[in-house]
């Protein structure tokens, strides 16, 4: 599993499906930065004070309005596997984790465990709480496969799957750091490509290590 074919798979898959790709870049930007920004603002009583200084009021708002969209992100990291996969998606694909009032609650409960297990980790050490990071990447991707799993099992799971692939991970990641770069020159419009780029090379990762565990028999 070389790290130039991860990305050329991805590349390959994203062939002819740019359009809908930066389309939902653009939602996952509206969700996940534009929305929270507005709420904080008004939290931190009008944009003239949340621009000019920080605000407890707009720093917590900030955060809870993130938690709550959340799960866009993941539907935005669903959709690319499913591409992957070569399976049927669509902007409204995005939003599957909203339909259902379980899936959701369940991918929060998820989100803010992910967080607090990785934030403890940090606190003891940089490095441990990096090396959980990488280890629990794989759970939205265990869950979408797995929608009855428990939350703690589909952590678990992720565990499991990236036991002797974090390095692996970690490099993907860093492999893309030119293209990150470029992307900042742009004035950040070269991220309306490279996150796709990224998203879909994550995917990839993910059905690569899968089944190589499913070849190992550890995977069902």
């Amino acid at each position: 599993m070389r790290i130039r074919e991860i990305k050329k798979e991805a590349w390959v898959a994203l062939k002819n499906k740019w359009g809908l790709a930066v389309l939902l870049t653009i939602l996952l930007g509206i969700f996940t930065f534009v929305i929270p920004d507005l709420f904080s603002a008004y939290a931190s009583g009008g944009l003239s004070n949340y621009y000019l200084g920080d605000t407890y009021e707009g720093d917590i708002t900030s955060l809870i309005v993130g938690l709550i969209l959340y799960p866009a992100v993941i539907g935005y990291n669903w959709v690319f596997l499913s591409l992957i996969r070569r399976e049927p998606q669509g902007v409204k694909s995005m939003f599957h984790p909203f339909a259902v009032i379980g899936t959701y609650l369940k991918l929060i409960g998820t989100t803010i465990l992910i967080w607090l297990f990785t934030a403890l980790w940090t606190m003891l050490l940089i490095v441990p709480g990096i090396i959980k990071g990488l280890a629990y990447s794989q759970t939205y991707y265990v869950l979408k496969d797995n929608p009855d799993l428990p939350i703690l099992h589909a952590i678990t799971e992720s565990r499991r799957l990236m036991d002797g692939y974090k390095w692996k991970f970690f490099l993907l990641q860093l492999s893309f750091i030119g293209w990150i770069i470029l992307a900042i020159l742009t004035l950040g419009l070269g991220f309306l490509w490279l996150t796709p780029y990224m998203t879909a090379s994550s995917a990839e990762f993910y059905n690569e290590i899968r089944q190589a565990k499913a070849d190992d028999g550890l995977n069902q």
